[in-house]
């Protein structure tokens, strides 16, 4: 019978072969991404044939500066107040109804283009002229719209 293995020997590389190896696998890995390394150096040429690399390297020297910077413009007060209305307007975007909302602006597309033309014709408008508007359906339909969206407005404002 066989004699059982009581120590385990384990094989210390020297720094020489472990240099090798490192080396081996790098080449390795060389040869694998051959195209993509190719494409990453072109890459990097263009950026220094344009002076991008060296201006984007200028910027990581004087990180702290530019940090300080940026900083200091994103909370100046119009900044924040930008960015405080976007959200605000995202925030009223997500309870709209979206095909109500495309709707509007199908809409007000359209009446833009009217209110060009009537431009363009320079007609003047009577009170008589007034008074037969108000009996158009689309014209009495958009005078609604606008009634029920003030007094929504107004309603909101109470609050």
């Amino acid at each position: 019978m066989a004699k059982p293995i009581k120590v385990i020997e384990k094989i210390e590389l020297t720094e020489e072969q472990k240099k090798m190896q490192s080396l081996e696998n790098l080449l390795s890995g060389v040869a694998e991404n051959k195209d993509s390394l190719l494409e990453t150096l072109s890459l990097i040429q263009e950026l220094h044939d344009s002076g991008i690399l060296d201006a984007f390297g200028s910027l990581l020297k004087a990180k702290e500066k530019a940090a300080k910077i940026a900083v200091g413009q994103l909370t100046r007060e119009p900044v924040t107040n930008m960015i405080n209305n976007a959200m605000a307007a995202g925030g009223m975007l997500t309870e709209l109804d979206p095909e109500t909302t495309g709707k509007l602006a199908k809409s007000l597309t359209h009446g833009l283009k009217k209110a060009e033309q009537g431009l363009k014709e320079d007609s003047k408008i009577g009170l008589l002229d007034l008074m037969k508007a108000l009996k158009d359906p689309d014209i009495n339909r958009a005078i609604g719209f606008g009634f029920n969206l003030l007094k929504g407005m107004g309603e909101g404002l109470k609050e």
